[in-house]
Order: structure tokens, then sequence, then C-alpha cells
């Protein structure tokens, strides 16, 4: 592998892990925060926050507003429907099930991502790639130990969410070169602005509670924040904006089928969440299934370093 190649995927899986951790802390941020407000106010606060700093810092570091201009618009509002969808579905399954099982159900990602890249991004898994994803995989199950208990109705959510997200991913890959990792961000940032406003206007009054908690994650009526819960909705927007650009610069960096598994460092720091903000002591068996997806993306990078040939890259393509 040349240098520059072997640089690209280095950083790009710093991102990916970079992006876990951020991500991980909007988990435990909303899933404290969901008993007294609605999903879409959390998303709504957090993209404010988000797409502030995007257009203060991430933008002007990467060119300028210039970067916003897209010839990808098709493809971008593909990626807008698929984090939409991800989002509402994993977040309605973290606010009713405990953190550790809706991140160790979400991971099914990586696997969907590495079959996704096969079919539409004609990328190349090796041995080692699907060892690593498998590995991981069986770490989750590990904790989740499949069952009647564990894949109840709401256990679907986060499975669903995952779809959504490996979706994403693929689309983020499919896109090349052609735009900034900005700009990747920046599009479903707004698309959470808008939609989450949009859930503000027809919900936000509170005709439509149910008295059911699944549904009433969405349908709450809009309270302001009291106290720290202001400080949580400005650290989740933050890490919004981080985790939003990390993750589209490593997708962008790295073929999806070798960051993938380096999201499920996500899992451990769902444990570490779970002990000290909700007093959830893990499980043995949590402990031996997060060495394993540790493990598992250890095993990925160490691989990586050591492969030789030229990193394949998708060519940019154009949706009009």
């Amino acid at each position: 592998m040349s240098a520059k190649g072997l640089n690209s995927n280095v950083l790009g899986i710093f991102a990916a892990t970079g992006a876990a951790v951020t991500f991980s802390v909007i988990d435990v941020t909303f899933k404290f925060l969901s008993d007294g407000y609605p999903l879409y106010q959390l998303v709504f606060f957090r993209s404010v926050v988000a797409l502030a700093l995007l257009l203060v810092i991430f933008v002007p570091l990467e060119g300028g507003y210039r970067i916003l201009r897209t010839k990808n618009k098709g493809l971008h509002l593909a990626r807008i429907a698929a984090v939409s969808f991800a989002n509402i579905c994993f977040f309605s399954g973290l606010a009713v099930l405990p953190l550790a099982e809706a991140v160790a159900i979400s991971f099914a990602t990586p696997l969907i991502v590495t079959l996704l890249s096969i079919l539409f991004l004609n990328e190349r898994v090796g041995i080692w790639r699907w060892g690593a994803v498998f590995v991981g995989f069986t770490g989750i199950l590990v904790i989740v130990k499949p069952g009647a208990a564990a894949f109840q109705p709401y256990a679907l959510l986060p499975f669903l969410g995952s779809c959504g997200y490996a979706t994403l991913h693929v689309l983020t890959r499919r896109a090349g070169g052609a735009d900034k990792a900005a700009t990747l961000s920046f599009y479903p940032t707004l698309g959470f602005l808008a939609l989450s406003a949009l859930a503000g206007l027809l919900f936000g009054h509170g005709n439509w509670v149910t008295g059911t908690p699944l549904l009433d994650v969405v349908l709450k009526p809009w309270a302001w924040p009291k106290g720290i819960d202001g400080l949580l909705f400005v650290i989740a927007g933050v890490a919004g904006a981080i985790g939003g650009y990390l993750v589209g610069q490593a997708y962008r960096l790295c073929e999806a089928g070798l960051v993938a598994p380096f999201e499920y460092i996500a899992m451990p720091l769902a444990i570490l969440w779970g002990l000290l903000v909700f007093a959830e002591w893990p499980q043995p068996s949590v402990w031996l299934g997060s060495a394993l997806i540790i493990g598992a993306g250890l095993v990925s990078l160490w691989r990586e370093t050591r492969s030789l040939g030229p990193t394949s890259r998708p060519r940019p393509r154009s949706s009009g």
C-alpha cells in the first residue's frame, strides 16, 4: 500500500473512532433528557448548535461557504431521509430500552454496511475484514443474549435504526470525493433542523399525547430546558457537529467495509456511561462481548497497516 493510501486509511479509522466517541455522548445525553423532553425538541436544539458550529468553524476551515454548493442534491436528499429514519428509530428505542442494550443491537450497522458496500460500491471485502465484522458482531450477540427477552418489539427499533445508518454511510461513500466532510455533515443537520421544527409545530402543544411511553417519545409537548438540562442540550449539539464532521470524513477517506468495525468502540463507552450515569453495572457477558468488539477493531487496524495494494475509492458521482 502506498504511503498516501495508508495515511488516508489510518486518518479515516481515527475519524470513525472519534465519531463513535462523540455519538456516544449524544446517546447518553438524549437518554438522560428523554424523560422530560420530546425527541423532536432534543433534535432541534442539537441541530441549531451543530449547524452554527459547522457554519462558523468547519465550513470556513474546508474552503468557505462555496463548498456548500453541490451537484449531488439527490444524493444528499437520500442521505437526509436515511439518517432521519435512523435517528427516529434509534432514539425512540433508546428512550425505552437500557442504554447498553440499545447500543448493542444498533451495531448490526457495520455488518449491513459491509454487505451494502459489496452490493452497491463494488468494494472487495477480504477474510480479515469479514472476520473483524463477525467477531465484533459475535461480541454483540454475547451481550444481547438473543431470545424472547432480547428481541422484544422495542428491540427492533435500534435494529431498524442501524439499517438507516448503514444506508447513510454507503451513500456517503458513494459520493466519493465530490464533497467535503463539512458539506456531507451540513445537509443532514439542515434536514434535522427542518424536520424537528415541523414536528414541533405539529406536536409541540401536547394535544397528541397518548400515555404510551414509546409514542410519547415523539408526541410529548415542548418544554423549555431547566437548570443543567440547557447545558446538556449544548453538549449534544457540539458533539453532533464534531461527530457529523468526523463520520463524513471517515467514509470519504476509507472503504465503508474498513471503517465500519471501528464504530464498535461505542459499545464499551455505552457500558461506561450506563455505569456512571444510570448506575447499570454490566454483567460478565457484557465484558466478554466488549473484549471481542474492541479486539475485532484492533485486528482490522493491524491488518490494514500490513496489507498491500492501493486503496480503492469510488469515483465521485453527480445526481443532479
